[in-house]
Order: C-alpha cells, then structure tokens, then sequence
C-alpha cells in the first residue's frame, strides 16, 4: 500500500472540493439551457433507466452495509465501487434525459401533490450535497484512511440512501406522466 504525502493530500482535498462544486454547478448549467439537443427518441427510456440506477445503487449501499458490518471488505468494496459507478452513469443519464428532452410536469393533486415536491426538493437538494461526501468516503476508503473514510460515510451514506430512493419514488409518482 503507497504511503500519501501532506502534500498529495491537501492535493486530492482540493480536487475533492472543486469537484464537489463543479458537478453540481456544471448540471444545473446544463439543464438550464432552454434550446434542447434531438439526441434521438431513444433518449425517452432514460427516466426507466434511471429509475434502475437509483434502485440499484440502493441496493448495493445496503449491501455495502451490510458487508462492512459483517467485517467483509472485498465485498464492501465492490459493492460500493458498483454504487459510485452506477452514481456516474446515472449522472449522464440524467444530463442525456434533460438536454434532449422537456421537463415532464407532474400532474397529481390533491395531497399528494405537496408530497410529490417535497420529496422532489429534497432529493435535488441533498444530491447536491452528498457529492462532496462521497468523493470523500471513495477517496479515504481506497487509500486506507480509515478513520477519515468513516467521518465521511457517517453522512454519505444515509444521505446517498436517501437520494437513492426519494429518487426512485419520484420516478414512480412522475412516471404516469410522462409521454
């Protein structure tokens, strides 16, 4: 195992917090960009996928858990290495989808409405704020800084669950809407 220098990690803490800015920054950019891009009609499955992604990923942080707290760590790893790459692709799904397509409006009523975008709100929100704590979590947990990689996990992960299945039950209250 390599042994980091003070120096290559103020390095990849600076990495970190610029990244931590610049993914959500460069989506919101992104999506803000009123003239959509005609990627293809085959761009109206992402939602579907996306809501697999977010499923999935899930499930492999609860595995990833449960790993850890069964002292299995080759499993932890990979399921946790599988949950940050299904977060990347569903970060490109998710630019694919809303660059090439309207946003669809949600059209439940009644109680369920305010429900629908508190949960919406809420998941945009905190998936802003848990990038900075797992490219923490990832970093100090492949470079054994084990003690560091848990005061990030205490909120990457219940935040990243949280993402993960309001992000699903979006999907499902908004999917009897899309066209």
């Amino acid at each position: 195992m390599a042994t980091i220098t003070i120096e290559n990690k103020q390095k990849y803490r600076r990495i970190i917090n610029i990244l931590a800015i610049a993914i959500p920054v460069a989506v919101a950019v992104l999506l803000g960009v009123r003239q959509k891009i005609d990627l293809g009609v085959w761009t109206k499955v992402l939602p579907h996928v996306i809501g697999v992604l977010n499923s999935a990923t899930a499930v492999l942080l609860l595995l990833g858990y449960y790993f850890i707290k069964n002292r299995n760590y080759a499993a932890h790893r990979q399921a946790m290495t599988g949950a940050f790459v299904l977060g990347a692709v569903f970060l490109v799904c998710y630019i694919l989808y809303h660059v090439s397509n309207e946003s669809t409006p949600y059209g439940g009523q009644g109680w369920i409405r305010p429900v629908y975008y508190f949960l919406l709100i809420s998941h945009i929100l905190l998936s802003i704020v848990v990038v900075w704590f797992v490219l923490r979590a990832v970093y100090f947990g492949y470079t054994n800084q084990l003690s560091e990689h848990r005061k990030a996990v205490k909120w990457a992960l219940p935040i990243w669950l949280y993402v993960s299945v309001s992000g699903v039950i979006v999907y499902l209250m908004i999917s009897p809407y899309y066209s």
